[in-house]
């Protein structure tokens, strides 16, 4: 095999290489022969044929298959010797269109390979760890809302009109066009204003109502609405109001306590004070992290491979689309441009993920099976019911189990170069660990 270099620029490389007709003829007969071991022919004993008239049968039928394998060994060979590491799939090319059985292969090969990634003296890394300590106010503020979450409705004085967050037991009858749907009747319902269980603009027009009031509620349902037979359709609901209940939040003693799975309120603010230091902890290491990035992002430089960082930004901008247009769930919105803006985010992040994955191969860092086990019991759990299928599906789906294991392997090499850099701990308010954080989302 001949191959000749014809680009390199930068991480771009591209070269031609000719497999001679000798190297492809001796591929196939290689392939024949080792068919012909269990190759019976008519009139020869089994494995005897011979190999010219097997090569006459079944040449053609083996020749695009040797002529791939040529290829990718010559690629395999090219690598080993030149140590380089293709960001994506090498583009290959046939260059001799009028190529016959009996001449030498042709082919380009061209494609960006990845940098080489220097690793600085993390020691030499200085941050700040933000720590928050759980004080009795931000205690007894989560008891507050736990107590108002376990409100009570106790029903108000007759005729008073119904208010947002009030909760009104009514019966009612849905019609569309004059007859009554399955499903669209209810007695004694109790439904709380505001909570919008309801059909959008149902629980509106129940405000003002009051104890004994008969109304008629106009709504549509929407477009999407699960049942086919409803959606779009305009209906007419009969209420009638049969009482108007104010919210009452519970009180703060042991019985709340029970509602929550401890054995007392002193147990209770136990369990909240964990809580909620485990979620300082959390929101400081989100801060710390993004401290980390921004050191490491302005530390290291080197060459970034254009088709990575390229992908990167029709993602970023693919992405941004959707979360300004939420309403557009599909994906025949044509082109969206991608701007000097989302570039500059995609080159951070491939510099950061190319540097990421560098430091955690050359240190053994690794996502164990127990790891994403954990992972996927976590994400499960927000399937409840359908636990089962959800593990399912990440077992047969390889690229799921890879979204799985990328932001735990991430972690773990964050955590690896924390351990040696120098962290000192500042000790800041609630409200300043707040602060820090929504900056993040505004950086």
């Amino acid at each position: 095999m001949k191959v000749t270099e014809t680009q390199n620029e930068g991480l771009k490389r591209a070269y031609d290489m000719i497999i001679t007709a000798e190297e492809l003829d001796a591929k196939v007969n290689e392939k024949l022969e080792a068919a012909r071991a269990d190759f019976q022919m008519k009139g020869f004993r089994k494995g005897h044929a011979p190999l010219a008239l097997m090569k006459k049968m079944f040449g053609q039928s083996v020749l695009g298959e040797a002529m791939q394998e040529s290829i990718d060994t010559a690629l395999q060979e090219h690598f080993e010797k030149s140590g380089d590491r293709p960001t994506m799939q090498p583009e290959v090319k046939m260059t001799n269109d009028e190529w016959k059985e009996g001449d030498d292969v042709a082919v380009s090969v061209s494609y960006e390979c990845l940098p080489d990634i220097p690793e600085p003296d993390f020691s030499k890394l200085k941050l700040e760890r933000l720590v928050t300590v759980v004080d009795d106010e931000s205690v007894n503020e989560a008891l507050e809302n736990l107590a108002a979450q376990s409100q009570n409705f106790e029903k108000r004085r007759k005729g008073s009109k119904a208010k947002e967050g009030d909760q009104v037991v009514i019966d009612f009858v849905g019609k569309v066009g004059g007859e009554a749907f399955e499903g669209g009747a209810g007695d004694d319902y109790p439904l709380v204003l505001g909570s919008n269980s309801f059909i959008p603009g149902f629980e509106d027009q129940l405000v003002g109502a009051k104890e004994g009031d008969t109304l008629d509620v106009n709504v549509t349902f929407p477009a999407e609405y699960g049942a086919e037979n409803l959606a779009g359709k305009d209906a007419v609901f009969e209420c009638t109001v049969k009482e108007v209940r104010e919210p009452k939040p519970a009180e703060v003693n042991d019985e709340l306590a029970t509602k929550y799975g401890a054995e007392d309120l002193d147990g209770l603010k136990t369990q909240i004070s964990e809580s909620l230091a485990g979620e300082y902890k959390g929101a400081a290491r989100m801060v710390l992290k993004r401290k980390l990035m921004d050191e490491l992002d302005d530390l290291v430089k080197f060459d970034l491979p254009t088709s990575l960082v390229e992908v990167e930004a029709q993602s970023i901008a693919h992405q941004l689309y959707h979360d300004d247009h939420p309403e557009d769930t599909g994906h025949d919105h044509g082109d969206i441009e991608v701007t000097d803006e989302h570039r500059k985010l995609a080159e951070r992040r491939v510099r950061l993920g190319l540097l990421l994955a560098e430091i955690g191969n050359k240190n053994n860092i690794e996502v164990n099976e127990q790891e994403i086990q954990q992972a996927m019991f976590q994400q499960a759990s927000q399937y409840p019911g359908q636990e089962r299928e959800f593990f399912e599906f990440i077992q047969k789906n390889e690229q799921a189990q890879q979204q799985l294991r990328a932001p735990i392997y991430e972690d773990k090499v964050v955590d690896y170069i924390i351990e040696l850099a120098d962290v000192s701990d500042k000790e800041v308010s609630k409200d300043d660990l707040e602060a820090a954080i929504k900056a993040l989302d505004e950086e």
